[in-house]
């Protein structure tokens, strides 16, 4: 049996509430030992005095591109791009191509995912079919064929009948359904959010009631139906706002928010750079900190990227022409520890919203350090001062919004099942 150990490090691990400095002994994948007197003399020890080390982060929306859009991410240069942000667990939306709205698109995602992927791959399978808002998927048979959510991200389910029903019958085969939530014609044929930014760069604006609005109505029929209703990537104050009413109503809603509107505004814009548009857009300061206090309280619940590759040249045009989203898995963790320097979060609940927060709302066996489990962990210099250059992205696309930005903060090695996927050595674990 091989044994190793982790010496010296601050282990961060929400899911028990610990936060101290021990050791960590990973025996057959395996997580064998915690404390600061472990027993027995490990074959290889790494000395990690003055690091973190916590459980594997968990990302809940991603999208992997594979099959059919292999050429902007596939699902092992996805893992990659993961591992380098120390996600262990991510799960991959439904717009592929073909669609991920039958068992037999969901079974051949994951036997890619089994053979090619170096972390532990999920399937959110579509929830209407074609993700057309139309017709509903295959609910129950996607289900049984490994799906962990629904979602039409996106696109939005339009018509409210078909909604209802999406959620009442995703209720019944006990899966929740993550709503994209913009009003197409109140958004219309937008670019940005609408505000002075966008007037000043003559581009078209969509405003937040083209959230708040979707948002307010699937909260309605989430209360209706009893249904569990995830809502994707809030971007707007009274997104949150209303989020929060409707927890404190009983409605069993929950949210995530992705590192890109924790951290800019629509100010960004003014630059042109494509790699500012994205779906929901860039907001303003106002509902950035928003978003931010209700990370802080728990009415957002968890932190997800929306990983979102698309190639160079077609990030490469106007800005109206060029495709919504930006990547996201490499650099989720230092945007985050930025509210930690700030001190807006604990180091500790930080961690919670990106590790066992999320893998509890889509009941993951992931997200903690349970003596026993999976050694899915990452080893986290939280002073690391390194700035972002396109080249050293493991994602097959570049179309990062922090491109050429300094952060604090970065993942030095990452271990899926005690197997080093990131940062590895010839002569450490």
């Amino acid at each position: 049996m091989t044994r190793w150990r982790v010496r010296g490090a601050r282990v961060l691990d929400p899911a028990s509430g610990l936060d101290e400095v021990v050791d960590i002994d990973v025996e057959d994948g395996r997580i064998a030992g915690m404390g600061t007197d472990l027993p027995g003399i490990p074959e290889q020890v790494l000395e990690a005095t003055g690091l973190w080390v916590v459980p594997g982060f968990v990302d809940i929306h991603t999208h992997l591109r594979e099959p059919g859009q292999e050429y902007k991410e596939d699902i092992a240069s996805g893992a990659r791009s993961a591992a380098a942000g120390g996600f262990t667990t991510i799960c991959c939306m439904a717009n592929t191509d073909p669609v991920n709205d039958s068992p037999a698109v969901t079974e051949f995602i994951q036997r890619r995912a089994r053979d090619t992927a170096c972390v532990n791959v999920r399937v959110i399978a579509a929830a209407t079919q074609g993700l057309r808002g139309e017709i509903m998927s295959e609910m129950a048979g996607l289900a049984g064929a490994g799906a962990v959510a629904f979602s039409d991200d996106g696109y939005t389910i339009m018509d409210s009948s078909v909604m209802r029903r999406v959620l009442e019958y995703a209720k019944g085969v006990d899966r929740p359904v993550i709503a994209h939530c913009e009003d197409l014609a109140l958004k219309g044929a937008t670019a940005v959010h609408e505000g002075a930014h966008a007037t000043c760069c003559g581009l078209p604006g969509s405003p937040a009631e083209a959230e708040t609005i979707l948002v307010a109505r699937d909260l309605e029929l989430a209360r209706l139906t009893g249904a569990h209703l995830h809502v994707a990537h809030v971007s707007a104050a009274r997104s949150v706002e209303l989020i929060r009413d409707a927890k404190d109503a009983g409605v069993r809603v929950t949210a995530e928010v992705t590192p890109h509107h924790l951290a800019l505004t629509d100010a960004v814009i003014r630059g042109y750079d494509t790699n500012t548009k994205m779906a929901p857009p860039l907001r303003t300061a106002r509902d950035r900190e928003a978003l931010r206090d209700g990370l802080a309280d728990g009415t957002i619940d968890c932190v997800a990227t929306d990983h979102a590759p698309h190639a160079a040249y077609e990030k490469d045009v106007e800005y109206t022409s060029a495709p919504f989203g930006v990547v996201g898995l490499e650099t989720a963790l230092p945007v985050v520890l930025d509210l930690v320097h700030e001190k807006r979060l604990s180091a500790l609940d930080a961690i919670r919203r990106m590790t066992c927060a999320p893998a509890s709302l889509l009941r993951l066996r992931a997200g903690s350090l349970e003596i026993g489990a999976p050694a899915d962990l990452a080893l986290v210099d939280p002073e690391a001062i390194w700035k972002l250059d396109g080249p050293e992205l493991q994602s097959r696309s570049r179309n990062s919004a922090f491109l050429g930005r300094e952060f604090r903060g970065r993942v030095l090695r990452t271990w899926v099942a005690g197997r080093a996927v990131h940062g590895s050595d010839e002569t450490l674990p």
